[in-house]
């Protein structure tokens, strides 16, 4: 959150997981979070198709001038989440999804900016980055758009990416990207949750304990140990984000309020537990047939400490405590759990486990199936 970064040949020899084709038709699916972005040269008009788009859509596209923007793809492509591992700086929870646009020569979605940071992987072809580094660069919107568009936009700097090249863009920066040839872009987003949001949802978490008597009244980040664990000076940055609202005597309350908060911010999903909860019996017997225990893809998991012996475990909002540190840490570090691994958790956390499976946060996967399902590389 100082300054861009162009990195070249960030990754080197960097092929695509994902295809052209395979975007678009996940842009089809009802639960795909997808928009088509098309932009009239002659007229300086910008249209939004949000998804599911038609099966036909792709055959009634002009040969050039528009994107199509598909958001966690990271949830539906094992392949593209693997990508998230070559960010082991990244602490895991900061992390919002990674979001894939192909785009045909001039295809673009215009000069705006991003309340996020991102980083921005080119993929396939080439596209041209055009950024704003003035600090007091003009933040007034096109009025005739329907995305926030910036009215004026002058780049102080462009570069044009190639297959590997990777840009790194801080919150607040004016940015503008345009395909030279058919690209595919791959952005890793890193939510900064705004005070307002942060305010506002632990004031609900304290009105919720506070009587109907009380009223209204007039008198810098380093590479983490572990990039799932919510540190004392995370927590300190989340306090000084609440100002005043987080009173000394409410420590516990608060580390309580942003594990769950931070777990369920921007969830891409719903998780439905199984028609039959699995009981521990059964998934320790696929777990000694040689299966694995796999966590959904919408969980969202952190942990923190509590004391020198306990943790607290937060999977998409809810909170376990009793963990042992070691058995947090591993929870959130392998999202698939195999029979060596069970052996070494703590009976909480076993416990733990079996529970959320119940909620759908984990299934049972059989040996064949758990091989063929495993991601390449």
């Amino acid at each position: 959150q100082k300054r861009p970064l162009l990195i070249r040949n960030a990754f080197p020899g960097f092929e695509s997981p994902i295809s052209p084709d395979d975007l678009g038709a996940l842009s089809l699916q009802p639960n795909a979070l997808s928009r088509l972005v098309l932009w009239d040269r002659r007229k300086d008009r910008w249209t939004v198709e949000t998804g599911p788009l038609p099966e036909d859509r792709f055959d009634r596209v002009p040969e050039r001038d528009w994107t199509l923007l598909v958001q966690d793809v990271d949830k539906w492509d094992a392949d593209v989440r693997q990508l998230v591992e070559a960010f082991p700086f990244l602490p895991r929870w900061r992390i919002d999804d990674v979001m894939i646009s192909f785009a045909v020569e001039g295809g673009s979605v215009g000069a705006h900016i991003d309340q996020y940071d991102v980083f921005l992987l080119q993929g396939m072809g080439h596209r041209r980055w055009q950024i704003d580094a003035d600090p007091d660069q003009p933040v007034d919107f096109r009025d005739d758009a329907p995305i926030k568009l910036l009215k004026r936009f002058t780049p102080s700097h462009e570069w044009v990416l190639a297959p590997g090249d990777m840009l790194y863009l801080p919150p607040g920066l004016g940015h503008h990207g345009v395909a030279l040839d058919p690209c595919l872009t791959f952005s890793l987003g890193m939510r900064a949750p705004a005070r307002a949001e942060l305010i506002e949802d632990f004031a609900l978490e304290l009105a919720s304990r506070i009587g109907e008597k009380a009223r209204y009244a007039d008198p810098d980040l380093t590479v983490p140990a572990d990039a799932f664990e919510i540190d004392a000076r995370a927590l300190a940055r989340v306090r000084q984000a609440l100002g005043g609202m987080a009173e000394a005597g409410d420590e516990a309350l608060l580390r309580r309020w942003f594990g769950r908060f931070i777990t369920r911010y921007r969830a891409s999903g719903d998780i439905r537990p199984p028609r039959r909860a699995p009981t521990r019996a059964s998934l320790e017997a696929t777990l000694a047939a040689g299966g694995v225990l796999q966590r959904h893809p919408f969980s969202r998991v952190a942990w923190l400490r509590e004391g020198r012996t306990k943790a607290l475990w937060f999977v998409s909002g809810s909170d376990i405590e009793g963990l042992r540190p070691a058995d947090a840490a591993r929870l959130c570090r392998q999202d698939t759990l195999d029979a060596a691994t069970w052996a070494r958790l703590g009976e909480q956390a076993r416990g733990a486990v079996v529970a959320l499976a119940a909620l759908g946060h984990y299934r049972a996967v059989s040996a064949g199936k758990a091989r063929a399902r495993r991601p390449k590389g």
